[in-house]
């Protein structure tokens, strides 16, 4: 390779490539320094360096310079081996530098190969996956499809790079808001804050700095046209547009949009806020499986906790008088402590140590045995539930099995699982005395709490299969009847 032919495919690979001359000239030093460390070895030295004007190679071998025609006959496959490696990992630091800069914003694609799910996507310069689960839930993509979404992630492979796109992450709304209103992508319309389930809900809180544009207005647009294109680019995915405001008092109203709220209580020391509405308000508030209060509380950055009137005061009533029992806590301290929001064991064994000195005025000593008492009591209630629902679930399955109906006891703390069994009888026999099921015949202390430790990693379906502990307690009751 002569020193023209040098200067010739530098000049090449930054105009086509858009990789720096410099990179490309120490590469091909790399590439010359490697094929001569193959024939020397590694234990002599040697200095290569590319004229950057004339391309010529200068080789300096333990402090002689070589003849550059050397080259050429010890090992130029090897050169241009390592060269060609050197330029396509040049191109692909270039790629990721321009790719980085452009995480989490929008491109459009054209959808090359779908292979189990993930899509393949070619985006211009390179291609990125669209994996199975940065997809909508619900939606489906073939082949040629083009398709918009975030650049998610960018990664470098080896020589080649990852990217990794999404259109569940919640900026894939903000840039949609971006392109279909030009009020945000101006600048006028802020999008303040944004709290996506994807494929289900989303909420959007808006606000504007002219006092003559309706935020909400213009994001819906006339007779809905706006918002009618964004929700057509997620399949349908509903969207809540609510006006934001720097008081919680307003803002947490707007984000229970569309219902109605009656109070908003703020307690600062647990990042918690308690919404109080109407008893036909309730369902609405909360939402289908918890979404609508889920959501609002990520749109504004708080806990919520949504209860009518009565069920706050017997919440305040029941923590007063758990907190009681704890040492050093009198009644004027707990209901200073329920006041600031602390209504259960849970709570007051985060509380801070500083807090809890300016509400009782104890020292260090008796603040650590209040925080103690509160971690231990609220470890052994969430012990009692799990064992509790364990033997909840232990009963339906014995039920299913065995066609009889227990009335179970799911109190927190009470392990026993039924009172009495109906037993269903043909009705042209007459009607036997069936005998009682004890909680014994179920299923044990033992066996509860073996189901409590795997109830964390079931699912939440019913599986029908017939455990060894119900086969025990069918076996169980037969041997009683018999």
């Amino acid at each position: 390779m002569n020193a023209s032919e040098v200067l010739r495919i530098v000049d090449a690979i930054h105009r086509d490539k858009g990789i720096d001359k410099e990179i490309v000239f120490e590469g091909i030093e790399q590439a010359i320094l490697t094929a001569l460390r193959k024939y020397y070895g590694d234990e002599d030295e040697l200095t290569v360096t590319v004229v950057r004007t004339t391309g010529e190679p200068e080789v300096i071998h333990n402090g002689e310079t070589l003849d550059p025609d050397i080259l050429g006959r010890i090992a130029a496959q090897t050169a241009k081996q390592v060269m060609i490696q050197k330029i396509r990992e040049a191109e692909r630091d270039s790629m990721y530098d321009e790719f980085i800069e452009l995480k989490s914003q929008l491109v459009t694609g054209t959808i090359t190969r779908l292979e189990y799910g993930v899509a393949t996507v070619n985006i211009g310069k390179s291609e990125a996956i669209l994996p199975r689960s940065e997809q909508i839930p619900g939606e489906s993509h073939r082949v040629n499809e083009r398709i918009r979404a975030v650049i998610m992630d960018v990664k470098k492979a080896g020589s080649r790079l990852k990217i990794v796109l999404s259109r569940v992450h919640p900026d894939f709304v903000r840039r949609l808001f971006e392109i279909e209103i030009p009020e945000v992508a101006e600048n006028v319309i802020e999008v303040r804050s944004l709290a996506r389930e994807a494929g289900y809900r989303t909420k959007v809180a808006v606000s504007c700095y002219d006092t003559s544009v309706d935020a909400v207005g213009a994001c819906v647009g006339v007779r809905g046209a706006r918002i009618r294109s964004i929700v057509d680019e997620l399949s349908g995915e509903r969207i809540d547009i609510v006006r934001w405001n720097d008081s919680l008092q307003i803002l947490i109203p707007n984000a229970l949009q569309p219902a109605e709220v009656e109070d908003v209580i703020l307690c600062p020391m647990l990042g918690r806020v308690i919404v109080l509405v109407r008893d036909d308000q309730l369902s609405l508030a909360i939402g289908k499986k918890g979404q609508n209060v889920r959501l609002a509380s990520k749109l504004v950055g708080w806990d919520i906790e949504v209860m009518t009137r009565d069920e706050l005061d017997e919440q305040l009533e029941r923590s007063v008088t758990a907190f009681c029992e704890v040492p050093h806590i009198q009644e004027e301290l707990a209901e200073s402590l329920v006041s600031q929001g602390f209504f259960s064991f849970d709570d007051l064994s985060v509380i801070e140590p500083e807090h809890l000195k300016e509400l009782s005025g104890f020292g260090d000593e008796e603040c650590e045995a209040i925080v103690d008492y509160a971690d231990a009591e609220s470890l052994r209630i969430e012990e009692e539930e799990k064992l509790a629902k364990a033997a909840a679930r232990a009963t339906k399955q014995y039920e299913d099995h065995t066609g009889t109906k227990t009335k179970a006891v799911t109190e927190p703390g009470i392990k026993t699982v039924s009172d009495e069994t109906v037993t269903a009888v043909d009705s042209d026999e007459p009607e036997a005395e069936t005998p009682s099921v004890e909680s014994s015949d179920i299923v044990d202390h033992e066996e509860v709490e073996e189901v409590a430790a795997e109830e964390e990693a079931m699912e939440e379906a019913e599986s029908r299969e017939e455990p060894p502990i119900i086969q025990e307690a069918a076996e169980e009751q037969r041997n009683q009847s018999e």
